[in-house]
């Protein structure tokens, strides 16, 4: 059993790292054909599409400084929770300016709380970190990032389609669907393109031997792209801030189906797995 001292990992809130990139068009041009898009609106100048920042500000760590996961080994800029299993959670980000590709851009990230709390499944160890996208002295994008830390429990095998399986309280009624079946080039290119050695979505064996999923797990950071964009697209203009929040695994060779809808005047989104259960929502504000 891993015990939590939530105190000696909270000394790690407030610790600080800045990192620089420049926001090459080649590496979103990348990023369109990953997604199926045309690149052609891609060049120097042109506003980043939403969420597309995960693409940049890379950390490359030699493999003896990653843990058995293929994440970074713990201990440094995030605290060393001791729980083996660790998935992106949800988060919040504002578009306060847009980014311009080509411009070369400063990261500035900060740990701002680590909080225990006990889930069905166990122990939960959630860490946020702030982040801040800086252009030309300008504040571009500010980011609350949500990971979630687990214990070694096997997942639950996804609901067979048809399933009863009800969806969340809250959703309003879907007025607009798409539906999107990535397929494992699709993974793969992701997490080439993220640099993301995490294993459960490119190692099958890793995924059904250690973690308990029946298949390679589809990112949430690239679900929660598709639903920005298919926010953007049905708005009809830029985001101005995005609240996300990851409820189930997605895996692959699934359908989900993108939903969009409005409720008390806010817009959300929301992904479906076959079975109907709710995989992500977020609310878009414009």
């Amino acid at each position: 059993m891993n015990e939590i001292n939530l105190a000696y990992l909270q000394n790690w809130v407030g610790r600080e790292t800045t990192t620089h990139d420049l926001l090459a068009p080649r590496h979103a041009g990348l990023m369109a054909a990953t997604l199926g898009l045309s690149r052609d609106a891609l060049g120097v100048g042109a506003a980043l599409p939403p969420l597309w920042h995960w693409t940049y500000f890379l950390e490359g760590l030699p493999p003896t400084e990653l843990g058995r996961d293929g994440h970074p080994a713990r201990g440094g800029f995030l605290p060393p929770v001791p729980l083996p299993n660790r998935m992106w959670a949800g988060g919040v980000v504002n578009f306060d300016a847009p980014l311009p590709l080509g411009a070369a851009v400063e990261k500035r990230s900060r740990i701002a709380s680590v909080q225990h709390k006990v889930g069905r499944s166990g122990d939960l160890v959630f860490v946020t970190v702030a982040h801040e996208i800086w252009h030309q002295g300008q504040l571009a994008l500010r980011e609350l990032h949500d990971i979630v830390y687990k214990s070694a429990a096997p997942a639950h095998p996804a609901p067979p389609v048809g399933a009863d399986v009800p969806t969340d309280a809250g959703l309003p009624i879907s007025t607009g669907t798409r539906t999107y079946r990535p397929d494992a080039t699709q993974l793969f290119r992701y997490s080439a393109l993220t640099f993301n050695g995490h294993r459960i979505h490119y190692d099958l064996d890793y995924c059904r031997e250690v973690e308990g999923y029946d298949n390679l797990v589809i990112h949430g950071p690239l679900n929660a792209t598709l639903l920005a964009a298919w926010a953007q697209e049905v708005a009809g203009c830029p985001l101005r801030e995005f609240r996300y929040r990851g409820l189930r695994p997605a895996l692959l060779g699934q359908t989900l189906t993108l939903h969009w809808g409005e409720s008390a005047g806010t817009a959300m989104v929301w992904a479906t797995l076959e079975s109907g259960a709710v995989s992500m929502q977020a609310e878009a504000l414009f």
